[in-house]
Formats: C-alpha cells, sequence, structure tokens
C-alpha cells in the first residue's frame, strides 16, 4: 500500500501533534490520511507486552464497547496489550490507528504483520515518523509513545508491571494535560503493579466504558453516530431506509430498488453488525 507522508507545512498535518513538545518533523502512513479520524473521539490503549488473561479480558471488554460506539483506538502494535487493543476494535466495527516504533515500512514486531495488514484492509491506520532509510534503536520505540499519548484524547492503561514501557506513554500523556485513565488490578498480581501505582500518583480508575465516555464527555450514543459504516452500499442504502423510519422488509426492497434474495442478505448482514434487529412481523428498526 502507498506511503504517504506528512510534513509540518502539511495542511493535513494534525494539529494536536504540532502543539506536543519535539512534534515528529515528518510523518510517513499508510491507510486512511489522519484527517479521516481525527474529528472523532480517540483512545490509546497501551499497556504490559506479557499480557495476563485478566490483561487480556479487560482490554476487549472496554475496547470492545467503546469501538463499538465509534471511538477510535491508537495503539503501538507491540505484542501483549496492544495487540489486544487493536483486534478488539478490528473485531467490534472499530478503527484501528497504530503508532509504530519502526519504520512505515517495516512493520514490527513480525508476529503482528498480518494484525498490521487487518488494521489497513479495515479502513485505519499506520503511522510513522522513521523513513525506510532511518537507522531504529531501542529508544525510537519510547520515543514514539509520544505521538501515540498526543494523537488521543484519553489514554487508557489496562494492565502494566512497575516496570512497563507503557508508563513511559503514561508520562508523556501527563506532560502533554492529557486525561489519564487505569484499569485497576489484585494487589498481588505483579502484572497490575504498574497500574494500581499510577491509580496512586492520581490516574482515573476505570472499571468499565462508561467511565471512559464520561471522561471524553461524550454520551455513547453520540460517538455511534460518528462510526464508519463498513457494508456494501446496498446495505448503506437499507440501513439509512430503516433510520429514516422505513420499517417493512418489502417496502425496504422497494425503496431500496432491490430483489428479495439482495434485501435479505443485506438486512442479515445489517443484524450480525449490530446495526439493525428484528422488530417481528418483516419489521426492521435501528440500534
Amino acid at each position: 500500500m502507498k506511503v504517504n507522508t506528512l510534513t509540518l507545512n502539511s495542511p493535513d498535518y494534525p494539529d494536536v501533534l504540532r502543539a506536543i513538545h519535539s512534534p515528529p518533523k515528518q510523518l510517513f502512513y499508510r491507510g486512511e490520511p489522519p484527517s479521516s479520524w481525527l474529528a472523532k473521539p480517540k483512545v490509546a490503549v497501551v499497556g504490559s507486552r506479557k499480557i495476563t488473561p485478566y490483561g487480556k479480558l479487560v482490554t476487549e471488554k472496554i475496547v470492545g464497547d467503546l469501538a463499538r460506539e465509534g471511538v477510535v483506538i491508537v495503539s503501538g502494535l507491540a505484542y501483549g496489550i496492544d495487540a489486544a487493543a487493536h483486534q478488539a476494535a478490528l473485531d467490534n466495527d472499530g478503527v484501528a490507528v497504530a503508532v509504530l516504533g519502526t519504520s512505515i515500512t517495516n512493520i514490527s514486531p513480525a508476529g503482528n504483520f498480518h494484525l498490521g495488514l487487518k488494521i489497513l484492509e479495515r479502513k485505519g491506520t499506520i503511522i510513522s515518523e522513521y523513513s525506510g532509510q532511518d537507522i531504529i534503536r531501542a529508544y525510537n520505540f519510547v520515543v514514539r509513545d509520544r505521538i501515540i499519548s498526543g494523537l488521543c484524547d484519553v489514554l487508557l492503561v489496562t494492565e502494566a508491571t512497575l516496570k512497563s514501557g507503557s508508563l513511559h506513554t503514561a508520562r508523556f500523556a501527563l506532560e502533554q494535560g492529557k486525561t489519564v485513565m487505569t484499569v485497576p488490578g489484585n494487589i498481588t498480581s505483579p502484572g497490575s503493579e504498574g497500574c494500581n501505582n499510577l491509580i496512586k500518583s492520581g490516574a482515573i480508575p476505570v472499571t468499565d466504558a462508561s467511565d471512559v465516555f464520561f471522561a471524553l464527555k461524550i454520551e455513547p450514543g453520540e460517538a455511534k453516530q460518528a462510526r464508519r459504516f463498513n457494508g456494501s452500499p446496498e446495505a448503506q442504502k437499507l440501513l439509512q431506509l430503516i433510520q429514516d423510519g422505513v420499517a417493512d422488509q418489502e417496502d425496504l426492497a422497494l425503496a431500496a430498488k432491490l430483489d428479495g434474495p439482495s434485501t435479505a442478505s443485506n438486512l442479515t448482514m445489517l443484524e450480525i453488525t449490530g446495526y439493525i434487529r428484528p422488530a417481528g412481523g418483516g419489521n426492521w428498526v435501528a440500534t
């Protein structure tokens, strides 16, 4: 997929990154341009690479609830929490944004290469400040974290050990004046020690997605209105008709100029993806 470049002077360069300390002089990206999702609510989700079943569970639950309501999920495409957050966003018809600590032409770690491709296929974005000619060192991943926090409205740490690299992202977020939130964990679990310490330092504890919606100052329905529609043009036409009050399946087929089988298959897709639900008697309503 084509590599695109934004410089500080580019009109589409994210204003939120112009405002951070040491803004990237240039950004390389693949997939959708940042302008396609910058106006939407954005939550960066980060955490430990050595994910536990608890960390995976809470990440999938909270991110899934956010993504279904149109919140953009930003993370770093690393193993562990990052990968779980990206996958949960994709599984729930959400927009995923991955910020690399390597060059845009070298997805790392290699084990997440196919996850990166899925992000692009599902209308997401992969971003890096590094070109294919840049030499990548370990500290590049820490430096990258200022971009993750810079792009988000809220930073959420779902699981972190005492020395987790995600705590660097939390520090950048605090310096940038962003809201930092974290999921509390078992006080005897090393995997939650970093999160529990963040709460002691003033981070807002999160027990479900409603806490994050409150921090974003949005009602879930408001975010959902901005959700990207990824279905066929025929399905989108049917959804619009249902939202406008047309309920009967035969009336929908007539208004959309579709035959019976096409109408039925597209309505089934809309139901499976959570856009509509049956109301009985061959009628449908938007969710």
